[in-house]
């Protein structure tokens, strides 16, 4: 079964500095029709202006994913952790037990561009770790690459959830089939360009909610950049 959610119908939240549109609740946005998508808690599509960000703050029990799509981002948390994850970066910290951080945007000119993926761990009050990893596009070129999973395969970073996150850019010519057997819930997020996902033709920002599909199936894209998740239930 396929439900499709267009990019018009997220939640949005404009605050200046941070414009930001939430593929699930999240702070002030509420839908009780979408709180989450088997362990997939929040996609947060946010543009950071210049010297802004997110101040300190905390998380727990909870598996955070931040994939930099434009410009760079600051990161320092009370591991010691002081990191910038560039454009092509994905960043993965489980927060466990406790931890805190911040998230910078220290360019004076140019605007950050990231997704922040929250995903339920399958074991509460683990240890908090960071971890993070440049992939080149030519790694998700055509294809699906493994980026997060949680058990490291593919040299993807590993994480304390039953979840996998796939990347790829697809142009004209290119087309790629996903096998989702044994998947109960899958999710595909088109962050950039236009894309054919299981023969329906998507734009930037929208998804397709998978129940039982047997595959996902990529093709016609232009400029297309996107992500699928192999979930299970929380």
């Amino acid at each position: 079964m396929l439900q499709i959610r267009k990019s018009s119908e997220r939640g949005h939240a404009n605050h200046g500095w941070l414009d930001s549109y939430h593929s699930f609740s999240f702070a002030s946005y509420y839908d009780p029709r979408f709180m989450g998508w088997g362990n997939l808690r929040v996609i947060n599509e946010d543009r950071v202006a210049p010297g802004m960000g997110f101040g300190t703050h905390g998380h727990r029990d909870m598996e955070i994913v931040s994939y930099v799509l434009s410009g760079e981002l600051a990161h320092q948390d009370s591991m010691g952790n002081v990191k910038t994850i560039p454009a092509g970066d994905v960043q993965r910290m489980s927060a466990g037990s406790g931890v805190t951080h911040s998230e910078f945007n220290h360019s004076k000119t140019e605007q950050t561009h990231f997704l922040q993926i929250w995903i339920e761990p399958h074991t509460q009050g683990l240890t908090p770790s960071y971890d993070q990893r440049s992939f080149r596009g030519s790694e998700k070129e055509g294809h699906l690459q493994v980026i997060v999973s949680p058990d490291g395969a593919e040299n993807s970073l590993s994480m304390n959830a039953n979840a996998w996150i796939y990347a790829g850019k697809f142009n004209k010519g290119q087309s790629f089939t996903l096998s989702l057997a044994a998947t109960p819930k899958s999710y595909v997020h088109v962050v950039q360009g236009t894309l054919t996902v299981n023969g329906i033709a998507l734009t930037p920002g929208d998804a397709v909610f998978m129940t039982d599909e047997r595959a996902v199936e990529l093709s016609d894209g232009d400029a297309a950049e996107v992500l699928v998740f192999k979930l299970s239930t929380p």
